[in-house]
C-alpha cells in the first residue's frame, strides 16, 4: 500500500478518467480500471469488499427494475407506428406555418417524450417519419435536422425518462417527485425551441417554406378526427404510467411495468407486434440495459475508491470556497456538468457527480429536487455538443444518407438549441416554481 495525500488521489484519479476518455476507451474501462487499481495501491486486498458491496446495492436497487422497462415501453411503442400517425396528423393543422413542419417535429418529439423515455428511440422515430417531409419540401437542412435532435433529446427529460430513474436511487429523492418536477421544464424547453424556430423562420423565410394549400385541403371534421385518432393511444400510455405516479396508485417501478404492458398491447392493436419484434426488443432492450448497468457498477467502484481515499471532501472544500457564496458554488458544478457533457455519456456524469455533490446541496441551503432538475436539465447539452454528442450520431445512424445530411450541417444548426437549454436554465433559476409546484399537488 502506498500514502497519497488526498488532494494527490484526486488529481491521479480525475485525471486517470479524463486521460482514458480521451484516448478512445469506453467510459466503464477508465472508470472501474482507475477506480481497482488506486483503490488496490491505496487499501490492498480489503478494497475488493468495498467495491463488491457497492456494485451489489446498485444491481439490487429495486428502482432500478424501472430501466429496462422503460427502455422495453420505448422500444415497443417506436414498432407500433403511432409517431407516424401523430406526424401526419399534426402536419395537416400547422403545415401552412413557415417552419411548420419542424414545429410539428418539436411537438411531436414532446409527445413522444412523455412516452418513450430513451433518446435514440425518439430521435430514430423523428428521422424517419419527420426529415424526409421536410427535405422533400425544401427545408434548410440544418435546421431541419437540429430540430430532430433537439426534440428528440426530450426524451430523457421529461417523464417516463430512464435517466430520473436512476437520478432518484443515488441522491434519495423520490423518482415519482422527479418525474412531476420534469413536466414543465421539460414543457419549457419545448416552447423554447417553437419560438425559436417561428422567429427564425419568420426572419429567414428560405429556411423552411410553407405548405402549399392544395397539401392541406383535408376537412375539418377529418383532421380533428385524426389528431383525436393519433393521440388517445399516446393518452392512455401517458395515464398507464405518470397518471398512477400522480395520484398514488403506484410507485415508479410497477408504473413502469403498466407502462410496458400497455405498450405491448398498442403494438398488438396495431397489427405491429409479433414473435420477431419480442425478440427484437428484447434484446435491444437487454443490450441497453447491460451498458447502463456495466457503467453504473464501474462508477459506483471508482466513486467509493474516491471517497474512501478522502477525496470527496477535497472535491466539498474546492466548491465551497468559489467566490460568491452558495450561488457561486452553483454556478461552478452546473459547469462542471456542461464541461463534462462534451466528453463523457450522460450516464457516467450522473453515476461519477452525483454521489460527490449529492451531499452538498443541503450545506448550500438549496432544494434538492429543484437542483436535481437543474442538474437534469443541464445535461441536455450533453445530447447535442460534440465532440461527444450522442444525439447527432443517433440521426446521422438513422437518417436516410439519400437526404444528404452532414455532420457538419446538424453541428451547425444545434447550438442555438443548446443556448436555449441555457436561457431554459436562467428562467428556472429565477422562477423555482416552474420546477417545484407540480410536485406539490402530488397525491401522498
Amino acid at each position: 500500500m502506498i500514502q497519497l495525500s488526498p488532494e494527490v488521489t484526486t488529481i491521479i484519479m480525475l485525471g486517470g478518467v479524463l486521460i482514458g476518455v480521451l484516448t478512445g476507451f469506453p467510459l466503464a474501462i477508465p472508470l472501474g480500471g482507475t477506480g481497482v487499481i488506486m483503490g488496490y495501491l491505496l487499501f490492498g486486498p480489503p478494497v475488493f469488499d468495498l467495491i463488491y458491496s457497492r456494485v451489489f446495492s446498485l444491481v439490487t436497487n429495486y428502482l432500478l427494475l424501472a430501466v429496462p422497462l422503460f427502455i422495453f415501453m420505448g422500444g415497443m411503442l417506436e414498432r407500433s407506428g403511432i409517431a407516424e400517425r401523430m406526424y401526419d396528423a399534426l402536419y395537416l393543422w400547422l403545415g401552412g406555418l413557415r417552419g411548420g413542419l419542424a414545429i410539428v417535429t418539436v411537438l411531436l418529439g414532446t409527445v413522444l417524450a412523455a412516452t418513450v423515455g430513451v433518446i435514440a428511440a425518439s430521435i430514430a422515430m423523428l428521422s424517419l417519419s419527420a426529415l424526409p417531409a421536410m427535405m422533400k419540401r425544401g427545408y434548410d437542412k440544418s435546421l431541419a435536422s437540429a430540430s430532430i435532435v433537439a426534440a428528440g433529446c426530450l426524451g430523457i427529460l421529461i417523464p417516463p425518462s430512464v435517466m430520473l430513474v436512476i437520478y432518484g436511487p443515488m441522491a434519495t429523492i423520490s423518482v415519482g417527485k422527479l418525474f412531476m418536477a420534469a413536466f414543465f421544464p421539460g414543457f419549457l424547453l419545448s416552447a423554447l425551441y417553437m419560438i425559436y424556430i417561428a422567429v427564425r423562420c419568420s426572419l429567414e423565410p428560405e429556411m423552411a417554406p410553407a405548405i402549399p394549400p392544395e397539401e392541406r385541403a383535408v376537412p375539418f371534421g377529418k383532421k380533428t378526427t385524426m389528431l383525436i385518432v393519433a393521440m388517445v393511444p399516446t393518452a392512455i400510455l401517458v395515464m398507464a404510467v405518470l397518471g398512477v405516479i400522480f395520484l398514488g396508485i403506484a410507485p415508479p417501478t410497477e408504473a413502469a411495468a403498466s407502462g410496458a404492458f400497455v405498450a405491448t398491447l398498442l403494438a398488438v392493436a396495431y397489427r405491429a407486434f409479433s414473435l420477431r419484434v419480442l425478440r427484437q426488443v428484447a434484446l435491444a432492450t437487454l443490450r441497453l440495459t447491460s451498458m447502463i448497468f456495466l457503467i453504473g457498477s464501474c462508477a459506483f467502484s471508482f466513486v467509493g475508491v474516491f471517497l474512501s481515499a478522502g477525496c470527496g471532501k477535497v472535491v466539498e472544500n474546492l466548491i465551497l470556497s468559489t467566490p460568491g457564496g452558495a450561488w457561486g458554488a452553483f454556478f461552478v458544478i452546473q459547469l462542471i456538468v456542461f464541461v463534462l457533457g462534451f466528453f463523457i455519456d450522460w450516464i457516467g456524469i450522473l453515476f461519477i457527480t452525483i454521489p460527490i455533490i449529492s451531499p452538498l446541496i443541503i450545506a448550500l441551503g438549496f432544494d434538492p429536487l429543484w437542483f436535481a432538475m437543474m442538474i437534469c436539465v443541464n445535461l441536455q447539452t450533453s445530447f447535442m455538443t460534440p465532440p461527444f454528442a450522442p444525439g447527432i450520431f443517433f440521426l446521422r445512424g438513422t437518417a436516410d444518407p439519400k437526404l444528404g445530411v452532414t455532420m457538419s450541417d446538424v453541428i451547425r444548426g444545434i447550438w442555438p438549441f443548446v443556448f436555449l437549454v441555457l436561457i431554459g436554465l436562467a428562467l428556472m433559476v429565477a422562477f423555482p416554481q416552474i420546477i417545484l409546484w407540480l410536485p406539490g399537488k402530488m397525491i401522498k
